[in-house]
């Protein structure tokens, strides 16, 4: 049941009219008004189940800064009914912190609810003091009533510093057993033992987090006002204000007088509006000049420490004042470990009040607390506080000095330091301001640019090696950098000793917490190594990065040296190896949650390749897609000219010549490094343009691609050899391959390409035996790594061949097997692996479907009516055309050709 009110108009007279206060002061009965709930109210269900709940106790307590919505919030429960017995309302004021005050407003607003006391009760008879006998008559009557009374004090802070109140007030709520029901809306937590009731589960707890409004509840409370808004504006507005219900209310009364109400709400200026008018009355100038003073000066960090607050006002009570504004709820939150933090809206607002009470001052406080957040080991917060004071020499030396270049150059955070420095002046020249921007602009591969700044810094460092230790391993590592983006490995080792040894003039201790420095010198290295064909080297360096400490801030070096790693396994030609790098990299990439767009791309390019490798092109298009998703694909040459090269294959393999042909000429049009060319590299763009020659049956352009651009690798020297071949010289091409070392390095991949080149030669010269145990060589070493395109790019002579000597294919169904259930590519103009097979008579077709379907000898021959040797018949002809021996292996290979 909900109050009553007694107006004595038509019905009983108000028996609070005319009573007094034991100072002689007549009692006030506005204060037992429930305040009226305006129709833009948002019921909010969540917390009126909490206030339900909290009378099922004896303790509910709603505690939240000024504009929290604490006492509309009751009031509407209050009034909405349901509630466990009759509920009485108190507007507490200072006055009254002097017991008998209090007790005898307690008392009045049961009556002027309709709560009848009895005589017995009593009245206080002192300001200063309550007799304890009325308490406990007071808590005795609680007790014995059937349906418990509802105790409603709002804006308890006017008494909760009465330690005589608060005591009293306990005594009667714990004497009162199930008769009362305490209510109570505050800013600061009275002195009640709260910790008692929580400890006992008798406390209802709603706080500042719980009173925040949710996106949701600003949309409903926008409609209310006639400003219907999108969810993002809702949730956007609801983050600006941190919830405050007073401030959505002001904004939503404001935005009703703006011609664009939605975009006067995203985009307000706090500090020139109404929510400043009320916050800087209702909190700040609430406190003493001392706390608001501290308030203005912190406004400026996003949180706050006692010291640091005494650094940035000069004095040393900064603890007594944080501590005393988060008892108060004056709009600061404590976050653990004696820090603090202001409401975001309140110090937007104290920031803007700040530059009109103390002009100029803001950037000194800025560089107070870089100063002061640097020397206690947050660099991260200490960075844009010297960037706000415009003193670039100090955010890059501390930047510097930190060993922290490494956190510009990879990771989750070197997009945001990157923006941090972006505006930095020409007039800051320092050493430190030069290494940070020689990194901006490395990222962005201008090495010319980058290589000047290193220069500029490298000629101011101080002449103490311990004071100059810090930038010469900055310097160092940019250089590695550099060289890898300029495509030296000569460079980049050299830059690398460099670096190892600026690194050892420093404390150990200093390089572990920054295990970034080395993780992406090893890896820029590694890459150098790899771009100049160095395998070994470059395998042993990126092997190095691997083994180096997890991390955050090596997640991505890690990734980028795991996928080079399965380039390099693919290059030699170890498909397994390869695949296994590279889903290695992706896990990797995965756990540490990189976002795809800034993965390096190369481990899905090399999963592609293998893909391609296996005839498998839907996996290969679905690899493709993701490597080019990378935003290494328009900046990293190698990531560039595979995914070039292995568009350029798809297209060739789906019968394409001209379409593969087209993206070989883009990389063409593109400079891929500012140094001399990949010699690797060059031989893939090389076989990559004599493939497509042969596939337009045009092989003395595909030698001449070799006579421009001679081959160094031993795949290289394979493709030249097929191009002769083609061409109709077989010698030649032999005498090429005979070039090819017995290198323990090469891998299958490259064996399969050999052997059937050398098979062909073979074969052209005559030599039939030789180019059949050549052929059983190859696919016995493709079998484990189901490599398809050797076979399915080897010519029409390979055809051929097994038409005469079928049982070479015996065992190999997963040559012609699709991948993963995927049906083959269409066959290119170079031929297909096998032969095709002798067309089967309409007979013969009838006897293979009944083998297909289990059936015996005679029962097929009964199903046919023919005679069973008549069957048996069928049955070799179908074995030999199909090149099968078995029942079990015709209806396979059968419906591997379609013809079932």
């Amino acid at each position: 049941m909900g109050p009553t009110s007694h107006s004595g108009e038509g019905g009983r007279t108000d028996p609070t009219v005319g009573a007094l206060t034991p100072t002689g002061d007549p009692v006030l009965a506005a204060r037992f008004s429930v305040p009226v709930v305006p129709q833009t109210f948002v019921h909010r269900p969540r917390l009126a189940e909490r206030l339900d709940a909290g009378v099922q106790g004896p303790l509910t307590m709603v505690a939240g800064p000024a504009g929290a919505g604490k006492t509309l919030l009751v009031a509407d429960w209050v009034t909405t009914g349901g509630l466990p017995g009759p509920a009485a309302w108190l507007t507490v004021e200072p006055e009254d912190s002097g017991p008998g005050v209090f007790w005898t407003y307690v008392l009045q607003a049961f009556r002027h609810h309709g709560i009848a006391l009895p005589d017995h009760v009593g009245s206080p008879a002192r300001p200063g003091r309550v007799d304890h006998s009325l308490l406990t008559r007071l808590a005795a009557w609680l007790d014995g009533r059937e349906v418990p009374v509802i105790l409603v004090l709002d804006d308890f802070d006017g008494a909760s510093g009465s330690a005589e109140v608060a005591d009293e007030l306990q005594f009667v709520l714990r004497h009162a057993g199930d008769g009362l029901r305490l209510v109570i809306v505050c800013r600061a937590e009275p002195l009640l033992p709260l910790h008692r009731y929580r400890a006992a589960g008798e406390l209802v707890d709603i706080r500042s987090a719980d009173l925040a409004f949710r996106s949701e509840e600003t949309a409903d409370l926008a409609d209310r006002h006639g400003l219907p808004l999108s969810a993002e504006v809702a949730r956007v507005l609801t983050e600006r204000m941190g919830g405050w219900a007073a401030g959505l209310r002001l904004c939503a009364l404001a935005a009703e007088r703006a011609d664009d109400p939605e975009g006067f709400l995203k985009d307000f200026e706090a500090g020139q509006s109404t929510l400043a008018d009320f916050l800087l009355a209702e909190v700040l100038r609430a406190h003493p000049p001392e706390t608001q003073d501290l308030l203005l000066r912190t406004s400026i960090v996003e949180e706050t420490h006692p010291d640091l607050a005494n650094a940035l006002t000069g004095r040393n009570d900064a603890e007594p004042i944080l501590a005393e504004l988060q008892r108060a709820n004056a709009f600061v939150e404590p976050i653990g470990h004696s820090w603090y933090r202001l409401h975001p809206l309140f110090a937007e607002i104290l920031r803007a009040h700040l530059r009109v009470r103390h002009p100029g001052l803001e950037p000194e406080l800025h560089r107070t607390a870089a100063k002061w957040l640097s020397g206690a080991g947050l660099l991260s917060e200490a960075l844009p506080h010297a960037a706000d004071a415009g003193d670039w020499d100090l955010a890059a030396a501390e930047f510097i000095d930190d060993l922290a270049i490494g956190r510009m150059l990879t990771g989750l955070d070197a997009e945001r330091l990157d923006g941090l420095f972006a505006p930095m002046t020409p007039e800051a020249s320092g050493p430190a301001t030069d290494l940070v921007r020689a990194a901006r602009e490395l990222t962005r591969h201008d090495v010319d640019r980058g290589v000047a700044y290193l220069r500029d810094a490298e000629e101011k460092l101080p002449d103490d090696p311990r004071e100059a230790a810090a930038a010469q391993l900055s310097c160092a590592v940019l250089r590695v950098l550099a060289a890898r983006v300029a495509g030296s490995a000569d460079m980049a080792e050299t830059a690398a000793e460099t670096a190892a040894e600026a690194a050892r003039a420093l404390p150990a201790d200093r390089l572990e917490q920054r295990p970034e420095l080395t993780v992406l010198m090893l890896t820029d290295l590694g890459s150098a190594q790899l771009w100049a064909g160095r395998f070994d080297a470059a395998r042993a360096t990126l092997s190095a990065a691997v083994q180096a400490a997890e991390g955050p801030s090596t997640a991505f070096p890690r990734h980028e040296a795991l996928s080079r790693l399965a380039l390099i396994d693919y290059v030699r030609g170890w498909p397994g190896h390869a695949e296994s790098h590279a889903r290695a990299a992706i896990s990797e990439a995965e756990h540490s949650g990189l976002p795809a767009s800034v993965r390096t791309g190369v481990a899905q390019l090399v999963l592609a390749a293998v893909a391609i490798d296996r005839n498998d092109l839907v996996a290969a298009r679905d690899h493709l897609d993701q490597g080019a998703a990378s935003s290494a694909a328009s900046r990293d040459p190698i990531v560039a000219v595979e995914l070039a090269l292995l568009r350029s294959r798809m297209q060739l393999a789906k019968g394409d010549p001209q379409g593969a042909l087209q993206y070989l000429d883009a990389i063409s049009q593109k400079p891929l490094a500012s140094a001399a060319p990949s010699p690797w590299v060059n031989d893939r763009i090389a076989m990559a343009r004599a493939a497509v020659r042969l596939a337009e049956d045009d092989p003395q352009s595909a030698v001449k691609v070799f006579e421009d651009e001679p081959p160094h690798t031993p795949e290289g020297l394979v493709a030249e050899a097929r191009a002769h071949l083609a061409d109709g010289a077989g010698e030649q091409a032999l005498g090429i391959l005979d070039e090819l070392s017995d290198d323990p390095g090469r891998g299958p991949a490259v064996a399969a390409w050999a052997l059937l080149a050398r098979a062909q030669a073979v074969d052209a010269l005559g030599d039939t035996a030789a180019a059949e145990s050549l052929v059983l060589r190859a696919l016995t070493v493709s079998r484990p790594h189901q490599l398809r395109r050797p076979f399915l790019e080897a010519g029409a002579w390979l055809g051929r061949l097994l038409s005469r000597r079928p049982a070479l294919a015996q065992g190999h169904d997963w040559l012609v097997a699709a991948p993963e259930g995927r049906s083959l590519a269409p066959r290119t103009s170079q031929g297909s692996v096998l032969p095709s097979p002798e067309p089967l008579s309409e007979r013969e077709r009838d006897v293979l479907e009944r083998v297909a379907l289990l059936m015996s000898t005679e029962e097929i021959a009964a199903d046919l009516h023919l005679s069973a040797n008549t069957v048996k018949t069928h049955l070799k002809s179908i074995y030999r055309k199909l090149a099968v021996s078995r029942r079990g292996e015709a209806a396979r290979r059968a419906r591997e050709l379609g013809l079932l």
